[in-house]
C-alpha cells in the first residue's frame, strides 16, 4: 500500500518550483531587476533559514546564503534593505498560496471516532506582543501590556489535522466577535468545539440552522428556558443544580431569550479543591473590576457546564464531557508554534523587517503542518498509535538546515529528502505509551461503550 504522505510530498516539492516563486516575486514588486537576492533565496532564508535559532541575525542569514550549494555572497545590510513593503507583500502572497495549495481535508485518520460528523472544527486563538512600531496596524491591549499585539485565529480540523481557517488579526479583536467569521465554515454534519471566549448565542443559532453541531461551555449569564405545560419558563440554573441528585446531570433546554436554540445542558460536578480555586479567582477579578460576584455565579462554579445540540443517541452525557477535552489539542498546536517555530520571537523592532520575519514564520508553520495529516494517517495505519505534534515539529526542526540546502539542489534531491524525512517520522513521532490515557483514547472508549450498549439493546429487543 502506498504511503499516505506521497501526495503531500509532491505538492510541497511543487510549491518550491523556482519559476512559480519568482513569478510571485515579480507580481508583488519584490523582484524588479536581476539581483543576488532572488525571490526563492529570500523565501528560503525567511523560513528555513531562521528556524534553527530563535533570533537569527542578518549576519547569520547572510552566512547561510554563502553556504548554499551555489554560494550567494550577501551583505547583511543588503538583506535589510530588501525588507520592504514589497517583501512583506511577497511573503504574504506566498503564505496565501501555501495555505490554498497544501491545506486540504482529504486525509482522515481514525474516522470511526467521529463517525457521525463530516468535520470537527476546534476554534481558538493565541496572542503575542509586537514592537511598538506596529501599533497602528496591530493595536494591543495597552495598559500593562504592549501597545502593539497580534492574534492568530485558528480553526483546527481535527479529523484531518489540517487548518480549516488561519488569520492574523489585531490583538484587540475579541474572540466572541471573530466567531462570526468562524461559523461561516458551518456545513451540514460539521461539529464545532470552542471555549467561553467564543460564546455567542447568535453564532450557535447559525450553526444549528446549518444543520451542524456545537459543543461549548455554558456562559453563566446566558438565559435558559424549559418547557412547562407547553410554554417556555426561565430556568434558575443554580437553584436547579443545588437539588441535583447526581454528580453528572443532563436537561433538555432552550438557550437565549430571542434565539431559543434547542440544547442539551450537561452539568458535571468538580472536586472541592477546583471549586475553591475557581471562586478565589472570580472574587479576585471582581474586586479588581469593582463589583461583587453573585451567589448564583459562585454556586455554578461547582460544576462544569456544557451545552450541545449533539443528540443523546450520538453522545451520552459522559461522552460529551470527554469530547470537550479534545479542545486542548489546539493548545499543543500553539505550543509548537511558540516554542519550536519561534512565532512570537522576532529579532527586529522596525515595521517592515518585523513583518517579514512574522510572515516568514507563518509561512513556515503552514508548510510544516501541511505534512501533519498524512503523517498522522501513516502512524495510525502502521502502528495504531497517535501522532505527537510536538515530536513532529522537533523532528522537522532538526533537519531545517538540510531542507534549506535541498531547496537549491535538484527537484529530485528535494523529493528524496522529503521522502527520507517522512519515513523517519513514521518511527519517531508517535506518542509515548503511558499509563494516563490521551483524550482521544478516553473518547474512543466512551463511544465504544455507548455503541456496545446500543447493540445489546437491539439484540434484547429482537
Amino acid at each position: 500500500m502506498a504511503e499516505p504522505w506521497l501526495d503531500i510530498v509532491e505538492k510541497v516539492t511543487e510549491f518550491f518550483a523556482t519559476d512559480q516563486i519568482e513569478a510571485s516575486a515579480r507580481q508583488t514588486g519584490f523582484v524588479r531587476r536581476t539581483s543576488k537576492i532572488t525571490g526563492k533565496i529570500f523565501l528560503a532564508l525567511m523560513t528555513f533559514g531562521v528556524w534553527s535559532t530563535p533570533k537569527t541575525s542578518l549576519a547569520q542569514l547572510a552566512a547561510k546564503g554563502a553556504h548554499l550549494p551555489t554560494p550567494v555572497d550577501l551583505a547583511p545590510e543588503a538583506l535589510h534593505q530588501r525588507m520592504t513593503w514589497r517583501a512583506v507583500a511577497f511573503l504574504r502572497a506566498m503564505l496565501q498560496r501555501a495555505f490554498a495549495k497544501l491545506h486540504t481535508e482529504d486525509t482522515v485518520c481514525d474516522a470511526e471516532l467521529f463517525a457521525p460528523f463530516t468535520a470537527v472544527h476546534i476554534a481558538d486563538s493565541t496572542g503575542f506582543e509586537l514592537p511598538t512600531s506596529l501599533k497602528a496596524l496591530f493595536p494591543g491591549s495597552g495598559g500593562g501590556a504592549s501597545t502593539a499585539g497580534a492574534k492568530i485565529q485558528l480553526v483546527w480540523e481535527y479529523l484531518s489535522h489540517s487548518f480549516a481557517h488561519l488569520a492574523l488579526v489585531a490583538g484587540t479583536t475579541p474572540d466572541n466577535k471573530y466567531i462570526d467569521t468562524v461559523v461561516k465554515l458551518a456545513q451540514r454534519g460539521a461539529l464545532f468545539l470552542f471555549d467561553l471566549g467564543y460564546f455567542k448565542i447568535k453564532a450557535l443559532a447559525q450553526i444549528a440552522e446549518a444543520e451542524a453541531y456545537f459543543l461549548t461551555r455554558h456562559h453563566h449569564q446566558a438565559a435558559l428556558f424549559e418547557v412547562v405545560a407547553g410554554r417556555l419558563r426561565p430556568v434558575e440554573l443554580a437553584a436547579w443544580l443545588r437539588t441535583a441528585p447526581q454528580r453528572l446531570v443532563e436537561q433538555p433546554l432552550y438557550l437565549g431569550a430571542r434565539e431559543r436554540v434547542a440544547v442539551r445542558l450537561i452539568a458535571a460536578r468538580v472536586p472541592d479543591t477546583v471549586v475553591n480555586e475557581r471562586r478565589r479567582k472570580v472574587r479576585a477579578n471582581a474586586k479588581k473590576r469593582g463589583y461583587t460576584p453573585s451567589q448564583a455565579h459562585l454556586s455554578l462554579l461547582a460544576w462544569n457546564l456544557f451545552i450541545t445540540n449533539v443528540p443523546s443517541t450520538v453522545w451520552t452525557s459522559a461522552t460529551v464531557c470527554t469530547a470537550y477535552s479534545l479542545r486542548w489539542q489546539v493548545e499543543l498546536v500553539f505550543k509548537s508554534w511558540k516554542s519550536y517555530l519561534h512565532l512570537a520571537t522576532l529579532p527586529t523592532k522596525t515595521q517592515e523587517p518585523t513583518l517579514c520575519y512574522l510572515y516568514g514564520r507563518l509561512l513556515l508553520l503552514v508548510l510544516i503542518y501541511a505534512l501533519c495529516p498524512a503523517l498522522r494517517a501513516s502512524v495510525w495505519a502502521n502502528h495504531r498509535r497517535e501522532l505527537s505534534l510536538l515530536k513532529l515539529v522537533r523532528h522537522l526542526q532538526a533537519v531545517a538546515d538540510r531542507w534549506l540546502q535541498r531547496l537549491f539542489e535538484s527537484v529530485a534531491a528535494l523529493r528524496a529528502f522529503l521522502h527520507h524525512v517522512c519515513l523517519k517520522a513514521d518511527r519517531l513521532v508517535t506518542k509515548a505509551v503511558r499509563q494516563r490515557r490521551t483524550s482521544a483514547q478516553r473518547l474512543r472508549e466512551s463511544v465504544q461503550a455507548q455503541n456496545d450498549c446500543i447493540e445489546l439493546t437491539i439484540k434484547l429487543a429482537a
